[in-house]
């Protein structure tokens, strides 16, 4: 008797168990969690949890990828040291002092190439640098066999020294072995050391150097497929002609080339001072974004990118985007995957356009922490650009929007709405090339790669907060993080105006949420951070009131009539926010 009643008692216990797993289920199929996108859901598939996931499914899918075919690998040897010329200005990387006496000279030829060319004239073009690697770098051993790369440089009025510095830091801190030559693409230069005078100068150095002229401006784009299509080595390494390669910096790169010949690999990108051409170590734990605008931005490495690499620093970096000017690439790879858009003009948005494709189309994009190499950043460009620079950025950055951002392209055209009437020419080759490859969508990128992106998944609305009183709108006015929220006159011209309400209850401007830390307190500016708590709002489609949650009090128009406040809801006309625009309301 007394068995089976403890028979019966487990049968129940047991089925009571499956009935509440079934309920769970059941319940979850109806919650926004389902997806994976809702906030605070833990998902396998998508968000930052379906990122690690994906990101280690590349890590182990690397060991399996066909290696390279034996005869294009070859065997090398390391490159010296640089020893240090001593009394020479700028040795090991340091600050070149300029005399007193030469300041007006500074001054005028720094308008030349907008970076302080007499510093780079007194500078050896053999200068020593520091090993700027981790001491994990130092101790790594690459495989004795890797394949050879053509560095591809292209140049528009660079200066003699800058651009000599360029080519002497590849031959001296490359093995030999592994370069097969270097292709300096000149893109209608106009300064007479550049003719010849350069031909002549480069057929004395120890390793093959080609001089290829455009002859017409053709801008970074086409100049450097005029390059790659004189390449003759397995890999394509793509410098700037304002370069210093550190110790070290090749072999990482071709090291995971030859395991993965779909990986397109960037160094660590150190800055060379404009003024002073002191060399600055950059660091190790930014990785490659973008804003709404399609700017490319240097945001912090996330804590699961981390988590991915074990903690060691020394490991290759996923990144969602490269800067584009410092890369590797295999050479059938480059051409498999697409090469440049040639529809894009001159300069600009080719970065992201790559990123993207790579991404999308099966590839990854990485920064190896063990190559470094120096770069000269200028506030400004000393060239022009036929048509004008907005014309240009806003038609190339119109081309990757329609081509691979999906209905994402609303953000970067409600940034930019004069974008719309851009002239972008034929998309049709591009997008049958993402037919043709298979490429995944962008929400997918967003999921995958790049969960952290300012691009929100999925949204309710996008464009300009009217309020109903005055009239005017929210308005960032250009302020950075941690500044008071704006109100100002309704332009109708995007930009500073352009807000979107997400299904994570957020009210964000690009990388910036509104953000309210108290009852009373002033509404700002905050970087989003996706946690709820102060940035999360609630929208009433029929008050039109915009509540903001912790507090329980509405965004309110007062009597300054340019920065909005919180207090208690009242339902009045200057606590009515319209959210209307010709975008629809995305998520449901």
């Amino acid at each position: 008797m007394i068995r089976c009643r403890r028979h019966t008692c487990k049968i129940i216990i047991a089925t009571s168990l499956i009935w509440g797993v079934m309920d769970i289920l059941f319940l979850m199929s109806y919650s926004d969690c389902a997806n994976g996108i809702g906030f605070g859901c833990v998902n396998e598939e998508t968000g930052k949890k379906g990122a690690i996931n994906f990101a280690r499914q590349i890590s182990d899918e690397s060991e399996f990828h066909d290696s390279y075919p034996r005869a294009k690998l070859k065997t090398w040897i390391k490159a010296h040291v640089v020893p240090k010329n001593k009394g020479m200005p700028g040795e090991m990387g340091k600050a070149v002092q300029i005399p007193k006496d030469r300041e007006e000279e500074k001054r005028q030829k720094f308008k030349i190439n907008q970076f302080n060319l007499l510093a780079s004239e007194m500078i050896s073009l053999n200068r020593s640098l520091q090993d700027v690697r981790l001491s994990q770098c130092k101790s790594k051993v690459y495989p004795s066999l890797l394949p050879t790369t053509s560095v591809v440089i292209v140049f528009h009025n660079e200066a003699w020294t800058t651009l000599l510095r360029t080519i002497h830091s590849i031959i001296n801190r490359s093995p030999k072995e592994l370069v097969e030559e270097i292709i300096l693409v000149d893109d209608a230069s106009e300064h007479e050391h550049l003719g010849e005078e350069l031909e002549d100068y480069v057929k004395t150095l120890s390793i093959p150097v080609h001089v290829l002229r455009t002859g017409t401006r053709s801008g970074l784009i086409r100049a450097r497929l005029l390059g790659a299509k004189h390449a003759k080595g397995s890999v394509i390494t793509f410098l700037d002609a304002h370069c210093e390669c550190t110790e070290g910096w090749l072999e990482p790169l071709l090291s995971e080339i030859a395991k993965n010949r779909k990986a397109v690999v960037c160094p660590v990108i150190d800055v060379i001072s404009d003024e002073s051409f002191e060399y600055i170590t950059a660091s190790d734990m930014t990785w490659g974004g973008f804003n709404w605008k399609l700017n490319f931005r240097w945001y912090r490495v996330p804590q699961r990118e981390m988590d991915r690499r074990n903690g060691d620093r020394s490991e290759p970096l996923h990144t969602p985007a490269m800067a584009g000017g410092l890369f590797s690439i295999d050479r059938d790879y480059f051409y498999e995957v697409g090469s440049y858009d040639e529809g894009m003009d001159i300069w600009g948005g080719e970065n992201l356009e790559m990123s993207f494709r790579i991404w999308q189309c099966g590839g990854t994009l990485e920064i190896i922490p063990c190559s470094h190499v120096g770069h000269v950043f200028r506030d400004k460009s000393p060239y022009t650009f036929p048509g004008g620079v907005a014309k240009i950025v806003n038609k190339n950055a119109a081309r990757v929007a329609e081509v691979w951002m999906d209905e994402w392209r609303d953000f970067y055209y409600s940034m930019n709405p004069g974008a719309r009437n851009v002239e972008i020419g034929d998309l049709s080759p591009r997008k049958k090339l993402r037919d043709d490859l298979k490429c995944k969508s962008f929400r997918w990128y967003l999921e995958n790669v790049y969960p952290e992106s300012q691009m929100p998944l999925d949204y309710f609305f996008l464009g300009e907060i009217r309020n109903d009183a005055t009239h005017n709108c929210l308005d960032t006015m250009g302020r950075k993080s941690g500044e008071e929220l704006g109100l100002s006159y309704c332009h109708g011209l995007g930009g500073n105006q352009v807000f979107a309400y997400t299904k994570r209850q957020q009210v964000m401007s690009d990388d910036n949420c509104l953000d309210a830390a108290s009852p009373d307190g002033p509404v700002k500016l905050v970087r989003c951070h996706g946690m709820g708590g102060n940035q999360a709002w609630v929208y009433n489609k029929m008050d039109r009131t915009l509540r903001h949650v912790n507090t329980a009090r509405c965004l309110t128009n007062l009597n300054d009539p340019n920065t909005p406040k919180l207090t208690a809801c009242t339902g009045e006309a200057n606590q009515q926010w319209l959210m209307q625009d010709k975008f629809k309301w995305q998520a449901s």
